[in-house]
């Protein structure tokens, strides 16, 4: 059995075990993409590179046999950068959306297209909670927000935009009318108190993601009612006060305290909120005249300083966020500041670093050309846009339900778990650091929904759709996001498909397809689901047929790295 080390620690494995195989014994975490345990290594994607001392190229870990005497380095700069470089060259040819616009574009980052696919799927519950992660008052925002999300929406490029704050409002409004409202699980007290100035978005959305991470909270206001100027200046016939009051009194279920006509600096100091709690979040909204020099707070011209990642002032455990800090006053952006100043307060409380959080990768198609809007919009419902006041009653049942079958689905639906994605954002890449002409040209390469299609030359890369043996779910096909890694391949010959998959072309055209012009559903009858779970990149997927709802539960992904 050969011995070898691996940064600097021994490891003996069974003879013919990899570099990887032995990387795994010791703990070390070797990324790769176009390997799966029990198939044949391809050495395709190179990001499994290490190096091995005495010589000079990098190998590769999935199919280089470990041998003995062999010192192997497996995270040093040098073997970090070709992993990168590795990354951007597959980025290079990588065309899909890991978000999809209007979640890019919204200030709170919510997951706006897993939103609409619970509403088409009739899965509210699942719905409220997916908009409650990021948006503490859907409801309000539902009718108040200018909805840049529905400006950045592909469907505006065809025939309208989705109509999201309407949809948005109406999972809120109907969760609002349940017996059972929505509340969040919160983790057990972690004995520390913050006290929040001000009951405006920022403050409220603050106390409802703290109150989530186990801290108590005691919210002040100057006036006698919480809501800021939700409460006080909006008008009614655009906001009406009952459904301020409904999502607020689900906060104070929660476990908030509010404690109205209290302003600081007349009844008690920002000195002394810092000597009876162990942090403090100012969201008093538009500063007046000596309000900053009162409470004893740097400003400059938008208003109080903070450091704009972390939120916190010049003063130990004192942050603030909201119309306090930024002169664009947005509803929806405060509730956002709100939502993130509870993640750098909690690491404060808990002794951490407090650090600005890392924003998620990400890659982009950009404009589509009309005939590349075509083909998205060929996989939706044709109605046209629903659109309402706002201020009046919003949607029916049947209305969100026509509008959620006109989203374009953008995004991915594999990002949470695409092998691309995670490591780009380990390795720091950039997507943009090689030109690909095939991904410039994107004739050669679109993202069609509405199913299969002839392997012509202007047409190769479009979709196709399969079943994969669960009567509610069907297979996607995004050839944009194919690796060339082959796996799927493999696994449909390994479980006797036939005529199976195939690579077809040369060199940098090669591309995955089905011999003979035939389907995708005729090749895979019993592999469909085992090669989406494979997929690295989802280039395939599972997802349900009504609704267009989330993927479906795929078999254990056994892959190795």
């Amino acid at each position: 059995m050969p011995k070898l080390i691996i940064d600097n620690r021994e490891v003996e494995v069974p003879s013919g075990a990899t570099i990887l195989d032995a990387a795994e014994t010791l703990g070390i975490a070797i990324p790769a993409m176009c390997f799966l345990k029990g198939y044949e290594p391809s050495t395709s994607c190179m990001v499994c590179v290490v190096k091995i001392e005495g010589r000079e190229a990098f190998v590769p870990a999935c199919g280089s046999i470990a041998q003995d005497g062999m010192r192997v380095c497996t995270s040093s700069q040098e073997v970090r950068q070709a992993r990168k470089t590795a990354l951007e060259l597959l980025l290079s040819d990588h065309l899909g959306d890991c978000m999809g616009p209007c979640q890019v574009t919204c200030p709170a980052g919510m997951n706006i297209p897993l939103m609409i696919r619970h509403i088409a799927a009739g899965d509210l519950h699942d719905a409220i909670a997916t908009v409650k992660q990021d948006i503490a008052l859907p409801a309000v925002l539902g009718r108040i927000c200018p909805a840049p999300c529905e400006k950045a929406c592909r469907r505006a490029q065809f025939d309208g935009a989705v109509s999201i704050c309407l949809l948005k409002r109406y999972v809120a409004d109907v969760d609002l009318q349940s017996a059972s409202p929505y509340l969040p699980p919160c983790t057990p007290g972690k004995n520390k108190c913050v006290a929040i100035v001000g009951a405006g978005p920022a403050g409220l959305a603050a106390a409802y993601y703290l109150k989530q991470r186990g801290y108590d909270c005691t919210v002040f206001d100057q006036r006698e009612k919480p809501g800021g100027a939700l409460r006080y200046s909006v008008p009614q016939e655009k906001l009406p006060t009952n459904i301020l009051d409904k999502e607020i009194s689900l906060i104070e279920r929660l476990g908030v305290k509010f404690q109205g006509q209290k302003r600081i600096d007349q009844i008690f100091s920002l000195s002394q909120l810092r000597r009876d709690f162990d942090a403090v979040f100012v969201a008093v909204g538009q500063l007046h005249p000596g309000d900053a020099e009162r409470l004893g707070l740097e400003t400059g011209p938008h208003g109080i300083v903070i450091d704009a990642g972390t939120y916190q002032t010049s003063l130990p455990g004192v942050f603030a966020g909201g119309d306090t800090v930024r002169t664009r006053r947005l509803t929806v952006r405060a509730v956002a500041d709100g939502k993130d100043a509870a993640v750098s307060i909690g690491e404060y409380l808990s002794g951490q670093e407090v650090t600005a959080p890392i924003k998620a990768f990400n890659t982009h198609i950009g404009k589509l050309s009309d005939e590349e809007i075509q083909q998205f919009v060929a996989g939706a419902s044709t109605a046209p846009r629903v659109t309402l006041s706002q201020g009046g009653d919003g949607l029916t049942h049947e209305q969100a339900e026509s509008e959620s079958a006109r989203c374009l689905h953008c995004d991915c639906r594999k990002a949470e778990g695409c092998k691309l994605r995670q490591y780009a954002q380990d390795y720091e890449a950039r997507p943009s650091r090689y030109k690909n002409q095939k991904t410039e040209d994107r004739g050669q390469k679109t993202h069609d929904r509405a199913g299969s299609v002839s392997d012509r030359q202007t047409t190769d890369d479009r979709g196709r759709t399969t079943d994969d043996g669960d009567p509610s779910s069907v297979l996607r096909y995004e050839p944009g996001k194919c690796i060339k890694c082959g796996l799927c391949i493999k696994i449909a010959a390994q479980a006797g498909e036939r005529p199976g998959l195939t690579f077809v072309g040369r060199g940098f055209d090669v591309r995955v397809a089905v011999p003979f012009d035939e389907q995708i559903s005729e090749t895979l009858k019993t592999a469909a689901r085992q090669c989406a779970a494979a997929c690295p990149t989802g280039a395939l997927f599972s997802r349900r047929r009504h609704g267009d709802g989330p993927p479906c539960p795929l078999v254990e992904d056994n892959s190795g790295g």
